[in-house]
């Protein structure tokens, strides 16, 4: 008799059980996606303290293409490339590709060889800009291994930023070690250290998160292609090859 009773106990709960099963599983996919959406260049990141207050209408930005050419307005908001910035390629190249990028972010791992591919596609006429977004609200360590990154180009120059840089985007398990990661591309872990107590690139990955926001990016890796008229196009996401061709294309011959 005991047995049967337990047994209709158990009936009972099952559908219960069945129910929260689903509602958990939702709630999963659902945040699974938020982060792959941001880490993908899909969905709004979060204002820093220092970004304008995202509830005040008065500080809305313009309305803005999620993707495609800008308009002249949006396109003067885009921080131009200059001596603090990390190129890869021709200086005076006709054509820009700005990558705001986050060293833990898994899709910019995919991006990076990408971007590799186009400068060897168009030599001489596109060049490769890095600039830091780091995502803190998801990667911990991305804000710290962006300063360190300018710290190790400042000891060892372009050459060891870019090595530095190729190496975490190779094994990004090893972002959080970035003290090891620019030992191994020669630079000494004590003058990294130096370098990142004094706090002195701190300014400047901030100052290229919100030059990213401002250009319209939200996410990673945000991209922006820029050429020397000053039109810009906005390339969320890590496109392959072919489909970021077309916009250099078009960029190459406006």
């Amino acid at each position: 008799m005991a047995s049967s009773k337990k047994s209709g106990n158990f009936e009972r709960l099952v559908p219960v059980l069945v129910f929260m099963s689903v509602i958990l599983a939702f709630a999963v996919g659902v945040l699974w996606q938020k982060v792959s959406n941001l880490e993908g260049g899909e969905t709004a990141n979060k204002p820093t303290a220092q970004a304008p207050d995202a509830q005040d209408p008065a500080n809305q930005p313009p309305s803005r293409p999620t993707t495609g050419k800008l308009s002249e307005e949006q396109s003067g908001k885009v921080p131009q490339v200059g001596n603090e910035d990390h190129i890869k390629g021709d200086k005076n190249a006709k054509v820009f590709l700005i990558e705001y990028s986050d060293y833990e972010c898994p899709f910019c791992s995919r991006f990076h060889l990408t971007a590799q591919q186009v400068l060897d596609e168009y030599e001489g006429d596109v060049a490769w800009v890095y600039r830091h977004f780091p995502l803190d609200q998801l990667h911990k360590d991305a804000r710290s291994a962006a300063e360190a990154s300018e710290c190790v180009g400042e000891i060892g120059g372009e050459e060891a930023f870019w090595k530095f840089t190729d190496a975490i985007y190779e094994d990004q398990t090893k972002a959080s070690d970035y003290l090891g990661v620019a030992e191994g591309v020669g630079i000494s872990r004590s003058s990294l250290q130096t370098c990142l107590d004094s706090g002195k690139y701190e300014d400047l990955v901030e100052q290229m998160y919100q030059g990213g926001l401002s250009s319209g990016v939200t996410g990673t890796p945000g991209n922006i292609i820029l050429n020397s008229k000053g039109e810009a196009w906005l390339i969320p996401g890590a496109l392959p090859l072919e489909q970021l061709k077309v916009t250099i294309d078009e960029a190459l011959a406006s």
